[in-house]
């Protein structure tokens, strides 16, 4: 029988009412939910920046937005969708609310801890937001120096301090997941039975743990450059430009896999579910997801082939970059293989995995592209960086990510959605992604550089189709906020399983209890006991 708690936690965790109750809750589901507000508000705030840009380009001169303005722009795009959608949600909304019930736990191991983690989210958030309103940051997401140290005439300091802090709530995140997978696993949950959603976010809280607190000091020291003139990047000081580079790229580069490496996970679930056939090759998708946490950290140096690195070690990274590509390639054979010959169903949440087969694909070819140093100095700060980069982010992790919440939004809140509307939405998105960002593999091998508001007449029209693409997207974007927040209220009640699916948190009741539990499961079968 699961320990209830004391009296006190009791009290405190079962109060369902009010704001208070949930501003205090310790509930990993509430926390969850809370989360997902969260995230949903920073992605409306970076996808608004994105129409004010695209819309910019719409005609060669820059006429809409003045340059100063349009850098504040895209830096906003960046830094909201990366530091407060792209690497937060899927573990903070998603393996918050799953794991503990995958694993057969009550809760996450330090609930307390998960509280503050949102709450010291949120800190970073309304930090980069004063940092936005009080005049705006134009040096891009990356925060490259000198500039961001010496030359931006912007909110450096404050927007670079709101992702330090979010980088706080990453970490004990990641800290709380790998206690939970470590020590309270389910009566006969051994390693090799658990979920891949499961070991993906164990290889991701690795990931975070050991490659966050390495920005998190590389920003401390902008800001300290920046405030004091102290020698560290700026080279009219005695420092060295490139040396923020290796810095921000070593725990940059990993932050990639934190983010695609959930996504992955929820794949794995996605169509193993509606294939209804066992994952192909469990053992080796759990290694390859080990080994892309391990080889994450080598391969930095790809960003750098036109600094001042040395030809020696950019051959090197190279070749490390074309071997990281391995363990991906592994997942992409595995999930095919699970597909051949599966009684496969064309339900909303497949499709969405389809679309991150389809694009992630795309994303990650472009990527050897970009990792060959010849090419890479043609194609290196053009739009086909822009593309390929959201052929991996947006169309691997957003995919992945409506996929895994269309799938769990009946354990969630105990609501259907309407499936016709949710089908449009997933083929909408999947159309609009590609009218948006194919155009831009072409614009970049044409030559045109990405952050420039204005550029010559020839790119007008691939400019076009991108921008028409955009707006198709936005509105495939929107359709799940209106029709997910109606299932809220008008939706048909779900029964435990809908999806008649495996995994313990389909055992439970929809939404799940508090503690989620009434007696600990004791697990006799291997992961995905499907029929065939």
């Amino acid at each position: 029988m699961n320990a209830p708690g004391t009296v006190k936690e009791r009290n405190f965790i079962n109060a369902d009412y009010g704001i208070k109750s949930w501003l205090l809750t310790l509930d990993h589901k509430r926390i969850a939910i809370l989360y997902l507000l969260s995230t949903t508000f920073f992605f409306v705030v970076g996808g608004a920046a994105a129409v004010l840009f695209r819309l910019e380009l719409l005609t060669p001169a820059s006429d809409l937005l003045q340059a100063d303005t349009y850098n504040k722009m895209f830096t906003i795009h960046g830094v909201a969708m990366v530091f407060f959608f792209l690497i937060p949600t899927i573990p903070a909304v998603l393996g918050n609310f799953l794991i503990p019930l995958m694993i057969g736990a009550r809760d996450l191991a330090m609930p307390r801890l998960n509280l503050a983690s949102w709450y010291v989210f949120n800190l970073g958030g309304l930090l980069a937001l004063m940092g936005i309103a009080g005049g705006g940051v134009d040096t891009g997401w990356t925060f490259y120096t000198p500039y961001s140290t010496t030359y931006a005439n912007s909110q450096v300091i404050l927007t670079a301090l709101g992702a330090f802090v979010s980088g706080f709530a990453s970490i004990m995140t990641g800290l709380n997941f790998i206690v939970t997978i470590h020590t309270m696993r389910a009566p006969g949950l051994k390693w090799f039975r658990l979920p891949l959603f499961v070991w993906a976010h164990y290889a991701t809280s690795l990931i975070i743990v050991l490659g966050t607190p390495v920005v998190s000091i590389t920003i401390v020291l902008v800001a300290l450059e920046r405030l004091f003139h102290i020698g560290i990047f700026d080279p009219a000081l005695g420092g060295d430009p490139v040396l923020f580079q290796h810095l921000f790229w070593f725990y940059s580069h990993p932050a990639v896999y934190i983010m695609i490496l959930p996504a992955m996970g929820v794949v794995s679930e996605l169509i193993t579910c509606f294939a209804r056939k066992r994952i192909f090759g469990y053992k080796f998708i759990v290694a390859s997801s080990m080994g892309i946490a391990i080889l994450g950290f080598l391969v930095w140096g790809h960003h750098m082939f036109v600094s001042s690195q040395s030809i020696y070690a950019g051959l090197v990274f190279s070749v490390l970059t074309m071997l990281v590509a391995v363990p991906s390639a592994i997942k992409m054979l595995n999930w095919t293989a699970t597909l051949y010959r599966g009684s496969i169903s064309y339900q909303t949440p497949m499709l969405y995995a389809f679309g991150f087969l389809g694009l992630f694909t795309i994303g990650g070819m472009t990527g050897i592209f970009l990792g060959n140093l010849g090419l890479d100095l043609h194609l290196h700060d053009t739009y086909f960086v822009v593309a390929h980069f959201h052929y991996v982010m947006v169309g691997g992790m957003v995919m992945a990510y409506l996929g895994g919440l269309h799938f769990w939004w009946p354990k969630i809140t105990g609501r259907l959605y309407p499936e016709g509307w949710a089908k449009l939405s997933a083929i909408i998105i999947f159309v609009g992604f590609n009218f948006t960002f194919l155009p831009q593999f072409v614009l970049g091998y044409m030559g045109m550089p990405r952050r420039y508001a204005s550029y010559p007449d020839e790119f007008q029209m691939l400019n076009i189709f991108s921008t028409a693409g955009a707006s198709i997207l936005g509105f495939g974007y929107l359709f799940p906020m209106i029709y997910l927040t109606w299932s809220l209220f008008r939706g048909k009640k779900a029964g435990p399983n809908p999806f008649d699916a495996k995994g313990l948190e389909w055992t439970v009741p929809s939404p799940p209890p508090t503690f989620n539990f009434t007696e600990t499961p004791v697990v006799t079968e291997e992961a995905y006991d499907y029929p065939i």
